[in-house]
């Protein structure tokens, strides 16, 4: 491989035997959940339909880039959306590209984001029970990330113990748009769970929770929308080490998911400098934010950023960490990193095997 990343072909990439951290899977339609739902969700689903936090709409916010967000040639020929055709996700990507084991993160519909939230609960418990009869069982390359209805912090942590003792199960999903700060004690059974299960907490950019996705309102345009997506991790990652999760859940693994990594290192100077300026504010913060971010977070790569100076990204991921990085696609969607061309910036074997598998291996505990 010698380096080819940036136009590594696709036998290097089988051999290679890359982990993929975010493939989504799409339901065909609502009705393919209903096997999995009791007799009364079926009822509301058909009768109601799915009501996010969105006041007035039901749709996406913004018009997407694309049809169903992705990319034209990723529709299956026998019908379907894309991401729904499991052997056509194998004929398109699984296949030819020797993926060794891809990530699901199902983010359509959310459990989460559900207004009703006894019916957010049963929503995701379908969606896992989905995951695996449908993806995971008939494709042993495939592993799935439980859903939960994170703002009720009780049936979350009740359906991660139900969840988890299945082996396809290799993190707990969640968007990044909750209805407070993710590092709030609300949410604090979650990462008991998550610590105590042994699973990551895969944090994907999205989510409805009825407020505007920019700190200054409702954009305008899909194209600061889809920009706010790094945005909104920002504040996450600051929250959840400002409150104090980290150094209450030392063993807590996060990876956070297509919000990209060039941000990160300006981010944790600027939390390192702060902390020791007002660091009395927050005494249960032991250490440098830096400290809690290099030990216990992941960044997935997908947007790969590009600067016109090569050398400037390798400048950032050697602040980052090489071992820090894993891969992600984003596959189906219009967006999507190829992973032979996702980093304009030639890699050594060790820094290619590193981010494209060897990484994402230790964040998920794949075997």
């Amino acid at each position: 491989m010698s380096g080819a990343v940036l136009e590594r072909s696709r036998t290097d990439a089988a051999r290679l035997g890359m982990v993929d951290c975010d493939i989504h899977p799409m339901l065909r339609s609502e009705r393919a959940l209903f096997p999995y739902l009791a007799r009364r969700w079926r009822d509301e689903l058909e009768t109601f339909g799915l009501r996010t936090r969105n006041p007035f709409v039901g749709s996406f916010a913004f018009p997407k880039a694309t049809p169903a967000l992705s990319r034209r040639d990723s529709w299956p020929p026998a019908g379907g959306p894309p991401g729904s055709d499991l052997s056509f996700m194998r004929a398109q990507y699984l296949d030819p590209y020797g993926i060794e084991t891809g990530i699901l993160q199902t983010l359509i519909p959310s459990g989460k984001d559900q207004r009703n939230p006894a019916f957010g609960a049963a929503l995701c418990a379908a969606l896992n029970d989905w995951q695996i009869a449908e993806w995971t069982e008939p494709e042993p390359r495939l592993k799935a990330a439980i859903t939960i209805p994170a703002e009720d912090a009780e049936a979350s942590v009740a359906e991660i113990e139900r969840s988890a003792p299945k082996s396809d199960f290799v993190s707990i999903f969640l968007t990044t748009r909750t209805a407070e700060p993710l590092g709030r004690k609300r949410y604090w059974p979650i990462f008991a769970a998550a610590e105590r299960t042994g699973l990551a907490l895969g944090i994907h950019t999205g989510g409805s929770n009825g407020l505007p996705m920019t700190p200054g309102g409702w954009p305008s345009f899909y194209f600061e929308e889809h920009m706010a997506n790094a945005f909104a991790m920002q504040p996450l990652l600051a929250s959840l080490v400002l409150e104090g999760v980290f150094e209450a859940f030392p063993k807590l693994r996060v990876v956070l998911i297509e919000g990209g990594f060039a941000w990160a290192p300006a981010l944790a100077w600027r939390l390192d400098k702060h902390w020791a300026r007002m660091r009395p504010e927050v005494p249960h913060v032991r250490h440098p934010p830096s400290f809690y971010i290099r030990r216990q977070v992941w960044f997935a790569t997908q947007p790969v950023e590009e600067p016109p100076d090569r050398a400037d990204l390798r400048t950032l991921i050697d602040w980052i960490g090489w071992e820090r990085l894993v891969f992600a696609s984003d596959y189906p969607h219009w967006d999507m990193d190829d992973p032979q061309r996702a980093f304009k910036l030639a890699l050594s074997d060790g820094e290619t095997q590193a981010v494209f598998r060897d990484n994402a291996r230790l964040a998920y505990r794949l075997p």
